[in-house]
């Protein structure tokens, strides 16, 4: 992603208002758009094509927008953002727990939807100059490729999506210190704009599920009650 390769969004909606309403700010930032106008197709363009971004309508004919981030995180980390009519607390929750980095709630303003497109592209972008020639971490059971963004536990490689290897990242990288939620949500999208904060509890508790031996007894992500969280200090 340079001037030279802009940014590639794949924006899954079926309606053509929205995708028109959508498509033209995105373009206008000088990102390329590709549209799909059903759950299957989105797949189908997934499979064939190199995106740095997928915009997820949930409510799509074919396949919904669910069952579509579910079968794209089982074989990709690429960053997902979920277009929900729904203001139900669990379609929110359902969308991260399948693997969605974050979520709009319709009806939302042009300008709230750039603001995340762009946090999360500049975000992934910048990833790419930090700690160039940094080294794997080695933690006990736990080994932390940050250059490749690959994770082992018990010498097994475990799946991370855009958002919780971010997390884990910065709190390896800190090992000790407390970070509310707001703060991580500054480190990873650059601000906490639009956000809930509790949306970071999920991604924690997914990765304690893909790290810990027992979730439920915590060795490396630990809770400060009322404060945030921090990983293991070393």
């Amino acid at each position: 992603m340079s001037a030279q390769h802009p940014a590639r969004i794949l924006l899954v909606d079926d309606e053509q208002a929205v995708q028109k309403l959508l498509s033209y700010p995105l373009r206008k930032e000088g990102y390329e758009v590709v549209p799909a106008l059903d759950g299957q197709e989105a797949l189908d363009r997934a499979r064939d094509q190199s995106f740095d971004l997928i915009v997820l309508d949930v409510m799509l004919p074919r396949m919904d927008g669910f069952e579509v981030c579910r079968r794209l995180r089982a074989a990709s980390a690429v960053p997902i953002i979920m277009l929900t009519a729904k203001t139900d607390e669990f379609d929110k929750v359902l969308g991260l727990e399948l693997g969605a980095d974050d979520y709009i709630t319709k009806p939302f303003s042009i300008r709230e939807f750039r603001s995340r497109v762009k946090a999360v592209l500049r975000r992934s972008e910048r990833r790419r100059d930090d700690h160039p020639d940094e080294q794997p971490l080695e933690d006990g059971e736990v080994r932390i490729d940050f250059a490749k963004r690959a994770v082992k536990v018990r010498g097994e490689s475990v799946r991370l999506t855009y958002v919780e290897f971010e997390i884990l990242s910065t709190l390896a990288r800190n090992a000790g210190r407390v970070f509310s939620r707001t703060a991580l949500l500054d480190r990873i999208w650059g601000d906490s704009a639009f956000r809930d904060p509790r949306t970071i509890d999920v991604h924690i508790r997914h990765l304690r599920e893909k790290l810990e031996r027992d979730p439920r007894e915590p060795q490396l992500i630990f809770t400060v009650r009322g404060v945030g969280y921090h990983y293991r200090d070393r």
